[in-house]
């Protein structure tokens, strides 16, 4: 008769056991972490890209002598907040961290609504090829972050369910317990505000003037301030 010695019977089970255990998801948990971490790495990557554009966009709308001192103040301003928020793969788990990252951007994204939207009074920017550039760039951009950030949100929602359903429940309470749940994009109001890049429908009438209602905060000629540095 043949004798297994104690550490070779050890071995043998461990070899029988070890396609039963993966067969029950115990490495689902890790992979579907890293996955979700993918994800929002193209989500800061489209949010850096929109961060580039600003001040392009910003030094060609001055640069068209339009007078809207206060609102390209405002996106320069919103654009130094989101890029000084950040959340990085080991904290999308904090939730008041992730709360002041879509804040930020969605004020950002507010900003350059308003901004897009009043410089539709101003004709000259329609053969500006400098502008009709960074415009399509900004609505490819804004379209990737939508995109992006759904993806995101897929990624998180299997990896959170892993969390909490059967059999990797199991995992998640012993092999993997420091795992947490990760954070989701809300559909808040500002979220949901992309800039308009439409200028198609522009305001011949007016060539140069300022909107209607729109008292301009600055002399002619003024400059508004220089966009902060990454």
């Amino acid at each position: 008769m043949i004798r297994f010695s104690p550490r070779a019977a050890a071995f043998a089970t461990v070899l029988v056991m070890t396609p039963a255990v993966a067969g029950c998801g115990i490495n689902s948990i890790p992979t579907k972490e890293e996955a979700a971490k993918a994800r929002w790495a193209d989500v800061q990557s489209q949010y850096q890209r929109r961060s580039d554009l600003i001040p392009n966009l910003v030094q060609t709308v001055q640069g068209a002598a339009i007078q809207e001192r206060t609102t390209l103040t405002a996106v320069v301003e919103a654009r130094a907040r989101a890029t000084s928020v950040q959340v990085t793969p080991e904290t999308l788990n904090d939730p008041q961290a992730f709360q002041r990252f879509q804040a930020a951007q969605g004020e950002l994204s507010q900003a350059l609504s308003r901004l897009l939207m009043v410089v539709e009074n101003y004709p000259q920017l329609q053969s500006n090829q400098n502008f009709l550039a960074l415009q399509s760039q900004l609505e490819g951009t804004e379209n990737r972050i939508a995109v992006a950030r759904r993806d995101y949100n897929e990624a998180v929602r299997d990896y959170n369910t892993s969390l909490r359903t059967f059999p990797t429940v199991i995992w998640a309470k012993t092999i993997h317990g420091g795992s947490q749940p990760m954070q989701l994009f809300s559909a808040t109001e500002a979220a949901q505000t992309a800039p308009n890049v439409n200028f198609d429908a522009l305001n011949p009438a007016a060539p140069g003037a300022a909107p209607g209602g729109v008292a301009p905060s600055a002399a002619p000629g003024s400059a508004p301030p220089a966009a902060p540095a990454q």
